[in-house]
């Protein structure tokens, strides 16, 4: 496991003698626009584990992505080999369909503080609530990015993550009632607390979400990958790409349903990802959006 190597597979040139929050802007970037966010081992006979020489050798060495526990630990050990002020923090995921937030610890984020100022680093999210820029932890502050104005509210010691989108133009009417797309133009994301975690505090979780039958992870495979304009997704059969502020305050989202043999394809040429095994394609309605 080396630096060079992670950075010859996101393509980041840039210079790693500052721990500035501009170059770890940069690294990010490159990160959320070369690995997926993708959970595919789930549905082609792999088992993900959270060993970091595992999560390294997936995704830096099998060219792959992985989702939050992979992409932000992986995130966490270069930031910190760089010299950055890192830490874990654990959060409780929104589901839009139930209107509350998950009542397990499922996502894993990352901590760094710079100069004293503290921001999340979350490269595990995928689709349109995937944050493009570290977020500074402040409360009831507007944070616009290219996906959208984001923002965190702190209460009692709790964090809620909350996204504001655009309008959204679906060329493709026969897509516009989707359940894969969100209809509020507010959605809250996730919550969580300031207390540190380890990769240990979520043994448990990632084997329930590989495996419960309630798991949206079983229920639909989903691969999805940042763009310098906007983001695409291979959820099941379906294909969106999504490009942020098409025109003046609209998102334009494009659908189309591959056919198995369309779907390998697509995942070598829109997401650069080859896959070992074969993928089991899935998407059972409700409990994601985009």
């Amino acid at each position: 496991m080396n630096l060079e190597e992670y950075f010859a597979r996101t393509g980041y040139k840039g210079s790693t003698e500052k721990q500035d929050l501009e170059t770890l802007t940069d690294i990010f970037q490159h990160h959320i626009r070369a690995v997926p966010f993708e959970n595919l081992s789930i549905h082609c006979g792999e088992k993900i584990t959270l060993e970091l020489e595992h999560v390294y050798n997936k995704i830096v060495r099998r060219k792959r992505g992985g989702w939050c526990m992979e992409n932000n630990q992986l995130l966490g050990w270069v930031l910190k080999g760089l010299g950055y002020d890192t830490s874990f923090l654990g959060a409780y995921v929104f589901n839009p369909h139930q209107n509350a937030y998950a009542t397990l610890m499922t996502h894993l984020i990352v901590k760094v503080v710079i100069d004293g100022k503290a921001y999340i680093v979350d490269g595990g999210f995928g689709v349109s609530y995937q944050m493009w820029q570290p977020m500074e932890l402040v409360s009831g502050k507007d944070q616009p990015q290219a996906p959208g104005v984001f923002r965190f509210t702190e209460k009692n010691g709790v964090w809620y993550l909350e996204k504001m989108r655009r309008k959204q133009y679906i060329p493709n009417q026969s897509f516009s009632s989707s359940d894969l797309l969100e209809k509020k133009e507010c959605r809250k994301v996730y919550m969580f607390s300031l207390e540190p975690r380890t990769v240990e505090d979520f043994r448990f979780q990632c084997t329930y979400l590989q495996t419960s039958p309630e798991s949206v992870f079983t229920k639909k495979s989903i691969c999805t990958l940042q763009t310098t304009g906007g983001f695409r997704a291979l959820i099941g059969w379906t294909l969106t790409e999504t490009t942020y502020n098409y025109k003046e305050n609209m998102d334009l989202v494009e659908f189309v349903t591959l056919e198995d043999e369309e779907v390998e394809k697509t995942l070598k040429e829109k997401f650069n990802i080859t896959l070992e095994r074969k993928l089991v394609p899935i998407n059972v309605k409700g409990s994601y959006t985009i």
